[in-house]
């Protein structure tokens, strides 16, 4: 359950991360939402995600 989750937002931070990244410095893809807001909230789920990851309960 919990690397589920982690795994989720892993790679919805990636996301985020890859959108923001290219809004700041190239043509926004996303028109709606700030490329800043989706960088630091992709920063944000993507180091949540790897920390659950690594300190996370081992599951079965």
């Amino acid at each position: 359950m919990i690397r589920t989750l982690a795994l989720i937002l892993t790679l919805v931070g990636m996301a985020g991360l890859i959108l923001g990244v290219l809004g700041i410095f190239g043509t926004p893809i996303v028109n709606s939402l700030s490329p800043w807001a989706l960088a630091i909230l992709g920063l944000i789920f993507f180091i949540a995600g790897t920390s659950m990851f690594k300190y996370g309960k081992k599951s079965a």
